[in-house]
């Protein structure tokens, strides 16, 4: 929990932390910080005195929760009435957003994380216009309560993509043109390699955006598009991969730069700590290996949206196994398609992956 000495008294008899361990957040011994919440500020005052510094520095994951239903849309898409933009909060400091699939079939995630000196908005949605996609709005209105909670005015805003090339979370971008304090990460890809410090050494190496005491990680990852990245959050334990790896339809833009980007995750995952990883979209169904098409806008059997860090195994030998090929790979994750249609249909279904037929929505 993080301290706000100005404005909390000290409790007159506070158990101590245990021996040889410091909770800079707050003494999880004490009865309103119990241990699912002691990396939170859930003890932050209603209307703190002075800004509220937190320490990211907590032992292992910060605590979070995706345990629940995304809105799945409707059959007739005008008579949809659920949020433009469905808006969870995974912890105090991280947001997870997604657009309606009612307004764009594809559905995007996009992620809003806070430190103390700054915020970043990863990926932009499908969508520009604000009056059917109010993604400003929404981040805008989670920026003032979350000031509010931490006793500030405002909070510089970065917006980043996973790529500029992806239409489906870049066309969000320009409503955040012009919005003071604001910072967007060029898209053409020499620029964006500049602006991470990249330019000489992409995609070796990884840049990173400084939240105040929150460090995210920029990791260069191509294969689905040229500019591709993925952002690495140490706090959460979280990779937010975009479009090179998610629960759909995976298009291969290079194969050779998918398998390397893929094991350039892999030996980043084996040196930090990875909690999830979390892309751009969900098309799969609960069902392995099954998947909604393209256009439909009423998902009610979609597979939850977090991945393991051990999926990145089977996409790295999937990957190779395509390499090369006009092939469509059927995964019960996941799904490649090298050198072929998204539109693409095979009888041969895969060994190792049950065929079971969904149920029928309705």
């Amino acid at each position: 929990m993080a301290q706000n000495s100005a404005s909390r008294p000290a409790p007159s008899a506070s158990p101590q932390p245990a021996a040889g361990r410091t909770y800079p957040n707050g003494n999880p011994a004490l009865g309103y910080n119990p241990p699912g919440v002691r990396n939170t500020d859930s003890a932050v005052p209603l209307h703190p005195r002075a800004p509220v510094v937190h320490d990211y520095a907590c032992e292992g994951p910060a605590p979070g929760s995706l345990a629940f239903r995304w809105t799945y849309g409707s059959n007739v898409a005008a008579k949809n009435r659920d949020p433009r933009v469905q808006v969870v909060q995974y912890n105090e400091d991280t947001f997870v957003l997604r657009q309606n699939v009612c307004v764009h079939w594809e559905a995007p995630f996009t992620y809003l994380l806070f430190g103390n000196r700054g915020a970043l908005l990863i990926d932009a949605g499908a969508t520009a216009d604000a009056r059917h996609y109010p993604l400003r709005e929404t981040v805008d209105a989670i920026i003032t309560r979350w000031c509010q909670a931490r006793g500030r005015t405002n909070v510089p805003l970065t917006v980043a993509l996973t790529s500029g090339e992806d239409v489906a979370q870049n066309q969000g971008l320009v409503q955040f043109a012009g919005r003071p304090g604001t910072t967007i990460v060029p898209r053409p890809l020499a620029v964006m390699q500049r602006f991470y410090g990249l330019d000489r050494s992409w995609p070796r190496d990884t840049g990173r955006v400084d939240l105040g005491d929150r460090m995210i990680e920029v990791i260069p990852t191509p294969g689905t598009h040229r500019d591709g990245v993925t952002f690495y959050d140490p706090y959460c334990d979280i990779l937010f991969t975009g479009d090179l790896l998610f629960p759909g339809k995976i298009n291969i833009g290079n194969d050779r730069d998918f398998v390397a980007a893929l094991e350039r995750l892999q030996a980043f995952a084996a040196s930090r700590p990875v909690k999830w990883i979390l892309g751009g979209h969900v098309e799969m169904m609960f069902v392995p290996g099954k998947y909604y098409p393209r256009f439909a806008t009423y998902k009610p059997y979609e597979r939850v949206l977090e991945m393991t860090p051990d999926l990145l195994d089977d996409a790295i030998r999937s990957a190779q196994a395509v390499q090369g090929k006009d092939i469509m790979l059927i995964r019960p994750d996941f799904v490649l398609f090298n050198g072929v249609s998204p539109d693409q249909r095979t009888k041969v279904w895969p060994e190792g992956v049950p065929n079971i037929n969904p149920p029928h929505p309705f």
